[in-house]
């Protein structure tokens, strides 16, 4: 019998079909894209270009590269100390919802300024804007409540023209609400997306990053760095993730009308009980659960309507 030769995919598994990061990341066009990259690309140990996931200014270049290279975005930048998100992960979630609004459009996914999205909680990185924006032809409003995050992602908003009209930048001026102060009277939305808090305490995520930081350097110690960074306003809710979940849920119900879908981000499984009894409190019509993996990270979107 001929022995098998196993030949490695360069398909990442998991990712949405229609998301362009789902193959490994090509970075001689990358930094063609972006010459910035190039003093961070070296080859790993299996002798293939990457960079140092654990080095915050590397994974900020790389994200700049993938916003310029894929979405046509010329100047993005974040505050220092600010998230930086994965790329991949964020716009699997838009192309997810994407196949949501499909469901009742015919099979046909909506696209063009009239559809409006609500981003709860931008952040300063404005990416979910970005990708809606340039894959779909999507209109935004993103919240939050940090007013320098707001700055930030408005001067994004600014300096690309192709998000230029497309993006509203509203700042919430009280933590406790979520909806209430941010969508105005008669204001439609055809979905809401959030990727919420998702550490209890500065503990908490003072840990979860150290074991990242950990994994990153094959559990090697290092000084503990956030490479993708965090605000504790952005990382941290009392109760955590599953308590913001609950919150947004129970405002969600005051105003049913205004938005054809609700959805949130959920990290942790756990979480999901408490999720769909706060829902079934709410009398919500409808709820779908839309697993996501990337790697071996996996997340579901909960989405729910009235």
């Amino acid at each position: 019998m001929a022995k098998k030769i196993f030949i490695p995919t360069l398909e990442k598994s998991g990712l949405h079909s229609r998301n362009p990061h789902r193959f490994r990341y090509d970075f001689e066009k990358l930094i063609a894209s972006c010459p910035e990259l190039k003093p961070f690309v070296h080859l790993n140990k299996y002798k293939t270009e990457s960079i140092d996931f654990a080095d915050p200014v590397a994974v900020k270049t790389l994200n700049a590269a993938l916003l310029k290279h894929f979405y046509g975005i010329s100047d993005w930048d974040i505050p220092e100390n600010y998230l930086c998100p994965p790329i991949p992960g964020r716009a699997d979630y838009i192309h997810h919802i994407a196949d949501l609004l499909a469901e009742g459009n015919n099979g046909e996914i909506p696209r063009g300024e009239k559809i409006r999205v609500l981003d709860i909680g931008v952040g300063a990185n404005c990416v979910y804007p970005i990708v809606g924006v340039r894959e779909y032809g999507w209109s935004f409003v993103g919240t939050d409540v940090d007013p320098v995050a707001i700055d930030s992602a408005k001067k994004i908003v600014e300096k690309n023209s192709v998000l230029n009209g497309m993006v509203e930048l509203r700042l919430q001026p009280v933590a406790a609400d979520i909806f209430r102060g941010i969508v105005l009277p008669e204001e439609q939305f055809d979905l809401s997306i959030c990727n919420p808090p998702f550490h209890s305490s500065a503990q908490e995520a003072a840990e979860a990053t150290r074991r990242k930081i950990f994994n990153l350097n094959a559990g090697k110690q290092t000084k503990n760095i956030q490479n993708f960074g965090g605000q504790n306003i952005e990382l941290i809710y009392q109760g955590g993730e599953e308590a913001f979940v609950r919150r947004m849920i129970q405002q969600s119900s005051r105003i049913p009308s205004q938005c054809k879908w609700f959805s949130t981000l959920i990290a942790k499984n756990d979480h999901l009980p408490a999720v769909y009894k706060s829902l079934s409190i709410a009398r919500a019509a409808e709820v779908k659960t839309i697993n996501m993996a990337q790697g071996q990270k996996v997340s579901r979107v909960v989405a729910w309507r009235f």
